[in-house]
């Protein structure tokens, strides 16, 4: 009775994993829950003008750092053809500590998925220029941003590989 129990709990532990790691896998990133590796077309073509993401809502990030990779919801802007994506009180998060050591990863957008680099932005005139596009873009997506830049937000530009 007791082995079967076992078996029992075994079964659907192994059931509970998979379905986990499915949903994760492929459903995910799901608002504040990270994915593993993104799925949609692959775009080959490299891009110039990224300007289309400002007509989109969150864009998502993969970055490739140890065993698995991790992706993950971001807020993604462009200002004069260049792709931005920001995060606030970004010292220290997994994704952006993998990102500064292996700049190479994936973003997806409206299910198009492009292979990419990420140089972290330390000019406060670049800096400055996200922001405004940030806020640009948020406002038309009926959000009020008055605020200045604060100190913890990062920006990473990013471009085709």
């Amino acid at each position: 009775m007791a082995g079967r129990l076992v078996l029992a709990f075994g079964a659907l532990l192994l059931i509970a994993l998979l379905g986990a790691g499915v949903y994760v896998g492929v459903a995910c990133p799901c608002e504040r829950m990270p994915g593993v590796a993104l799925w949609g077309y692959e775009v080959a073509e490299p891009v110039e003008n990224w300007a289309f993401v400002n007509n989109t809502g969150l864009c998502q990030l993969q970055v490739d750092g140890g065993l698995l990779p991790q992706s993950l919801n971001l807020n993604c802007m462009s200002t004069d053809g260049a792709l931005y994506i920001s995060c606030s009180r970004c010292a220290g998060k997994r994704w952006s500590t993998t990102a500064l050591h292996n700049p190479e990863g994936r973003i997806r957008v409206e299910g198009q998925v492009y292979a990419i680099v990420l140089r972290r932005v330390q000019d406060a005139a670049e800096l400055d220029r996200a922001w405004g596009a940030r806020a640009e873009k948020l406002r038309g997506f009926g959000r009020s941003v008055n605020a200045a830049r604060p100190d913890h937000w990062w920006t990473f530009e990013l471009s085709s590989r």
